[in-house]
């Protein structure tokens, strides 16, 4: 009876050892992710964290049975190129591209999987043949900015019928055609337009000078990853300026914006996490069709509007989703 518990206490006590070592290689067969945003992690942090809402959906939780590869290009887009060729040299499993991400990531690797989220048409920008059937080894999220643009114009000209001109703000090597439906909505109303091509901060500065000087009644800031980091220092020109200012981001409404519409883009970015667990499980890119918003938010920011000395309809504030007092 003592040998036979001496061997169970040995066969035990194995297997104790043993459990590291297996537990070690579990963990070092969990999948790698990676991550490549053009953005800063401060910036896109509530956004990746609707990616990781929807792994946790389908079932992988990070740093417990997966781990994401993060890059950064904080803000600088032309170091996304090498950043996507670092992770395809680690063999993550699949790529996110946001931010500016999506194009570096599909010209880095035509076999890893890519999930994408774009303001864009996916299509036009080559990353997929079509959006029900996208061909290839990516698919994602398109945010439709180039179609609500018409709907900012028509949405901005029911708040202040006044309007004579728009000056919109472009940057000219993204979203030219998002720029160019938006224009002709405005010219449709009656208003007259002002493009004015912004590649740098000080561009910014120097576009609502202009802005001032040829007498625009408000300003559209294009929906590129530019304007989105610089969202904070967009809507402090607007209010320096006195001009109403309409954007994409409800946050940059809440620096001080004059009003957002758009999608929700943490749910949207929720949905690519979604995408990226079923790729994990084995679904294969060319088979998932690139989603679209159905639902858009409308935020306000009273306080702004009560600075600029405006007073928004009541017919306006019913449709916002959200009003900043």
């Amino acid at each position: 009876m003592l040998g036979l518990r001496r061997r169970e206490f040995i066969a035990a006590l194995g297997g104790a050892a043993a459990w590291p070592i297996a537990a070690r290689a579990q963990q070092s067969a969990a999948p790698l992710v990676g991550l490549l945003c053009g953005a800063s992690e401060a910036e896109w942090a509530s956004r990746i964290a609707g990616v990781r809402r929807g792994l946790a959906e389908t079932g992988f939780f990070e740093g417990s049975n997966f781990a994401i590869e993060y890059r950064w290009a904080d803000g600088l887009l032309n170091r996304l190129p090498a950043m996507a060729t670092q992770l395809v040299d680690r063999r993550v499993k699949v790529i996110v591209g946001v931010a500016g991400g999506a194009s570096a990531a599909t010209a880095a690797t035509k076999s890893i999987p890519i999930v994408f989220t774009t303001a864009g048409d996916p299509v036009s920008q080559g990353l997929v043949a079509s959006l029900a059937r996208p061909g290839g080894n990516a698919t994602g999220i398109t945010l439709l900015v180039s179609e609500i643009g018409p709907k900012r114009i028509e949405l901005l000209h029911e708040m202040l019928p006044r309007i004579t001109k728009v000056a919109f703000l472009a940057n000219p090597p993204n979203n030219s055609e998002a720029t160019n439906r938006a224009q002709a909505a405005a010219q449709r109303l009656g208003m007259e337009t002002m493009v004015l091509n912004v590649v740098s901060e000080s561009d910014i500065d120097n576009a609502f000078v202009q802005a001032v000087q040829q007498r625009a009644s408000a300003v559209y800031v294009g929906g590129d990853i530019f304007f989105i980091n610089m969202g904070k220092h967009i809507a402090a020109l607007g209010l320096r300026y006195a001009l109403p200012t309409t954007l994409t981001e409800r946050e940059q409404v809440a620096s001080g914006g004059l009003m957002s519409y758009g999608t929700n883009q943490v749910d949207m970015y929720r949905l690519a996490g979604t995408y990226v667990g079923r790729i994990l499980k084995g679904a294969k890119p060319a088979d998932l069709p690139v989603q679209q918003p159905t639902k858009f938010e409308l935020t306000i920011n009273l306080k702004t509007a009560k600075t600029l000395g405006l007073e928004i309809p009541p017919n306006v504030l019913a449709l916002a989703t959200e009003v900043i007092e």
